[in-house]
């Protein structure tokens, strides 16, 4: 019988200095996965990196996330972008202003002009995000303390701002969004909704009367498909309501289904040219599932209709 033969390192050795030797490697790797330029001071400030500057599964989720934003984000600066002017960009529901930092990071800061604004409501993020762009050196972004409907009326922002963003701004957040774009003759909006349960309350009022007008109400007669066709005809809406506004919409999905489930992107680009089916059918759908009275005035409906009225009265 043969004997095995053993090794005259002492067991493990070898295997600690392997991975030993892989812990560069695998930094190195994962770092690769950065923009060029990207400060890593401000990634892990951000704690998306790690202090040993590693990335884990959440913080590459996210960062994946926000370059693919940027990927559609930045051509939209890089247009409205002048020699003596740079673009201002809104970014509501701002949170800990990850979008907001990592465009200016790969944007604004060689830009050299423009400036960011992130709306958040919690004081403690605002306050954060105000000492982190201190310390950085982000000298053209502001933090305001704010909800998106009150930052409507703030003197703080501009008469006009080019970008709106809004990354999962909850319920009527980004619908609020819309209606700031809209006042700020943004040229660009940037959206990507989140959970909405305005229209499911809605629909679930008259459930009953829906059930015996139209077998269409099957599509919300369980509670869970109440939910999600909710939120797929808010962000119907939303889409009409922009296109009825002159903007040309694109909507395509944020990253893959593996990563988020509130997945939706919707892009909108000013083009001036109002599509009135849009309208039409924007109030055929409000009418449709019994909506018009809720929800006509924030889609701009409540003027179309006052007006009717005072032409009939007439």
């Amino acid at each position: 019988m043969t004997q095995k033969k053993h090794s005259s390192a002492p067991r493990g050795v070898g295997g600690a200095n392997r991975k030993k030797e892989s812990k560069p490697d695998a930094q190195a790797a994962e770092l690769s996965e950065l923009r060029p330029g990207q400060s890593v001071e401000l990634l892990k400030e951000l704690h998306i990196l790690t202090r040993e500057g590693r990335l884990n599964q959440d913080s590459r989720r996210k960062l994946k996330q926000v370059y693919h934003l940027f990927n559609f984000i930045e051509p939209l600066l890089t247009e409205l972008s002048g020699e003596d002017k740079g673009p201002t960009l809104a970014d509501h529901g701002a949170g800990k202003s990850y979008l907001g930092f990592i465009l200016y990071d790969l944007y604004f800061k060689a830009l050299g002009h423009g400036h960011i604004y992130g709306v958040e409501t919690r004081a403690e993020l605002v306050e954060k995000s105000r000492l982190l762009a201190q310390r950085l050196g982000f000298v053209r972004m502001s933090f305001l303390n704010l909800s998106v409907a009150e930052s409507s009326a703030a003197g703080e922002l501009p008469a006009q701002i080019d970008v709106v963003t809004a990354l999962h701004a909850c319920d009527t957040a980004t619908d609020d969004a819309i209606a700031f774009g809209l006042q700020k003759k943004a040229r660009a909006m940037v959206l990507v909704p989140c959970c909405q349960a305005e229209v499911a309350a809605c629909l679930r009022q008259g459930k009953a009367l829906q059930l015996a007008r139209t077998p269409l109400a099957e599509l919300w007669r369980h509670p869970l498909h109440t939910r999600e066709l909710g939120s797929q005809v808010t962000n119907v809406l939303r889409c009409l309501y922009l296109e009825a506004s002159g903007y040309q919409v694109t909507v395509t999905e944020l990253v893959g289904w593996e990563h988020s489930m509130k997945n939706e992107l919707i892009i909108a680009r000013y083009t001036g040219q109002k599509k009135r089916s849009a309208a039409e059918r924007l109030r055929a759908i409000l009418v449709e599932f019994g909506l018009e009275k809720a929800l006509g005035p924030r889609f701009g409906l409540a003027v179309a209709a006052d007006v009717a009225e005072a032409a009939a009265a007439g």
